[in-house]
């Protein structure tokens, strides 16, 4: 059973935008636009709430100010739950919170809670996760590697997990489309999927010369893949790819790291959970 009027605020202490100031403007314009938090939950230190902790609380609201990883990490385990859940950005890439808010602000958001509309939303899974955003299948994935030491200002990892993740781009095991067999014999140094309301959008990115390695790294750090090299490869409600020598595929759900098996299915699957937005 579930209550509108119980609003939980969900925060990750360890984001550089998760200081104390920020969460508490988000904490004021949520009370301000009618749903003050009755309790804030900073997933550094507590569990992430699932959906028995939600219900037991009766929660009908549950609001997460974080990048898209930590939106993940609460919003991709709400499947089922009969209450509503609102991304608020606090990360670099703010890229669910951008579909579904536009540019707005995490406060303006919050104040507007009101006025907001629920929305469903496809999503990816596979056996790593569900991703809501994006999931990028291949060696291209360990660029992120190289973003999370710039995002701690740690010199020495960037410029090691960039030498490896160019080493990886350059010699690393490329992925295959196989169902369906689409695509270019040599494989990808990533398979992008995103989902769309009635399929994956599927697009393979690769590279030739050491320039385009580059620049496919640099887009892959900003998650601009525009930037890089790429085809596209169609819409599909099921992808499935495999490792060209029978090793782990690297992945990167929504910004996070995972390691695959050597062949991963990817489906698309509706989120069963109310998601408010700006947005129709």
């Amino acid at each position: 059973m579930t209550d509108d009027r119980i609003v939980w605020l969900v925060v990750n202490g360890a984001s550089g935008s998760n200081d104390e100031e920020a969460v508490a403007r988000v904490r004021e314009a949520l009370a301000a636009g009618g749903a003050t938090p009755a309790r804030v939950v900073d997933i550094q230190d507590d569990p992430c709430p699932d959906v028995a902790m939600l219900r037991e609380a009766g929660v009908g609201l549950v609001a997460v100010f974080g990048g898209d990883g930590t939106i993940n990490g609460l919003i991709g385990g709400l499947d089922g739950w009969d209450g509503s859940a609102l991304a608020l950005p606090g990360g670099t890439a703010n890229l669910l919170a951008r579909e579904l808010h536009g540019e707005r602000s995490a406060e303006e958001i919050a104040a507007s809670v009101a006025t907001l509309h629920p929305v469903r939303r496809q999503s990816i899974t596979c056996s790593q996760g569900r991703a809501l955003i994006e999931v990028l299948a291949g060696p291209g994935a360990t660029w992120s590697d190289v973003r999370e030491g710039i995002r701690e200002g740690d010199i020495v990892e960037v410029a090691t997990t960039g030498a490896e993740a160019v080493r990886q781009s350059v010699a690393g095991p490329v992925v295959h489309l196989r169902e369906p067999l689409i695509g270019r014999e040599s494989g990808y140094t990533g398979i992008r999927l995103v989902p769309d309301s009635a399929r994956m959008v599927v697009t393979g990115y690769g590279a030739e010369t050491f320039g385009d390695y580059l620049l496919q790294g640099m887009a892959l750090l900003k998650r601009d893949y525009r930037e890089g090299p790429h085809e596209e490869l169609g819409q599909h409600g099921e992808v499935r790819c495999g490792s060209s020598d029978g090793e782990a595929i690297e992945l990167m759900i929504d910004g996070e790291r995972r390691t695959g098996g050597s062949e991963e299915r990817f489906s698309l699957a509706e989120l069963a959970v109310d998601l408010l937005a700006t947005r129709r």
